[in-house]
């Protein structure tokens, strides 16, 4: 079984340094994206600064409860962000998602096996080991879309 730091440590590959798994991450995949590219729509899929916002949303809520307070986070909410207008704004938004991704990670790797196996909330979420898997799950599959999208919308740019 994980401890808390091999959960940790997956989801830092996912979100801040790993190769092991996609042979990329969400850090190398976004530092340098222009406004533009992360705000670009193409045809009805989210863009990579909605699926980006929408991984943070998670991770928040999740370091909300590790931090003592309650589940606020929906499902309905995931996808509702106040649009980027400026690089600045972007750039903010990236430094606050690795800073809150450490901190996600830093109370992961922190947590015993006792707590691992504690229920998170309420029975119906299952343990706090399953939500942390479920997080980098979640986080591998919006990665993938990322990947794609930005090709994509560099193909297209290319053309224009």
């Amino acid at each position: 079984m994980e401890t808390g730091l091999d959960l940790a440590n997956r989801f830092r590959d996912v979100i801040i340094n790993g190769k092991w798994i996609a042979n990329t991450n969400f850090k190398e995949q976004l530092t340098g994206t222009s406004l533009e590219m992360a705000t670009s729509v193409l045809g009805s899929a989210n863009s990579i600064a909605v699926l980006a916002q929408h991984i943070h949303y998670y991770i928040n809520g999740l370091n909300t409860v590790f931090n003592g307070g309650t589940l606020d986070i929906k499902d309905q909410y995931s996808f509702d962000f106040r649009p980027l207008q400026t690089q600045e704004e972007w750039d903010y938004f990236l430094t606050t998602f690795w800073n809150h991704s450490e901190t996600f990670a830093n109370h992961v790797q922190s947590m015993s096996e006792a707590t691992l196996s504690q229920v998170f909330v309420a029975e119906k979420y299952g343990t706090y080991r399953r939500n942390i898997e479920a997080m980098i799950e979640h986080s591998y599959y919006h990665l993938g879309q990322i990947v794609l999208l930005k090709k994509l919308v560099l193909q297209k740019n290319e053309t224009l």
